[in-house]
């Protein structure tokens, strides 16, 4: 592995390690990129009836780049089918968030778990159309993984370099119909996918603890 691709990870490990230890809110850029309008969400708030989830912001070199990973859901995978995710699900009773992030990204992606460090997690988040309480957590491997995708449930992997996320360009705004009315949706276009909703909003944390790191 290049030695800039290395030591431009471990500088990105270092300053979200620190960002991450804040107990300071980022809810803001949540609302940000949020769908508008949406009803029975507010920016912060989680019913405490909602179920807990987690998902894996996973990020490792690439020859000379920092990567992360998202999967596009398989068509019959129900809610959220099509759409493209972070690798995460619902926690198993008397599980912690941080095990579940890495065992659903373990069953969906084949992530090899050896030498794998957390970081911590981003601010939780609130999806009303599943009624979970979604809880990012960050993690690095130093090595490039071998990712194979579990074809029941995910139609494809994307590797994509943070770069291509700080991109100005690749933050577009768009339409969606929803109930009988539109609204109005950021997104991210990332190797010809559209990354919106929850997704989005756990990016647009991730890209504004990044804002000033530029060697990736």
């Amino acid at each position: 592995m290049p030695v800039a691709a290395t030591s431009t990870l471990y500088q990105i490990e270092a300053q979200l390690r620190a960002a991450l230890q804040s107990p300071e809110p980022r809810h803001e850029t949540h609302a940000a990129f949020a769908p508008r309008p949406r009803s029975g969400w507010q920016a912060g708030v989680i019913p405490p009836e909602a179920r807990a989830a987690a998902v894996l912001v996973l990020l490792y070199p690439v020859r000379c780049h920092v990567h992360f990973v998202l999967t596009r859901r398989a068509r019959t995978m129900g809610q959220h089918a099509g759409q493209v995710s972070l690798p995460g699900g619902a926690l198993d009773e008397g599980e912690s968030v941080e095990a579940a992030a890495v065992r659903e990204a373990r069953e969906e992606i084949g992530l090899p778990v050896n030498g794998l460090r957390t970081l911590g997690r981003l601010s939780p988040l609130y999806i009303p159309v599943s009624n979970f309480a979604l809880h990012p957590v960050v993690a690095v491997l130093d090595q490039h993984p071998v990712l194979v995708p579990a074809t029941a449930e995910v139609a494809r992997i994307l590797e994509v370099q943070i770069r291509e996320l700080r991109d100005p360009t690749s933050l577009k705004h768009g339409w969606r119909w929803r109930d009988e009315d539109t609204i109005a949706v950021p997104y991210f276009e990332l190797q010809g996918e559209r990354v919106w909703g929850a997704t989005a909003m756990v990016l647009g944390e991730l890209l504004s603890l990044l804002k000033d790191n530029r060697t990736d």
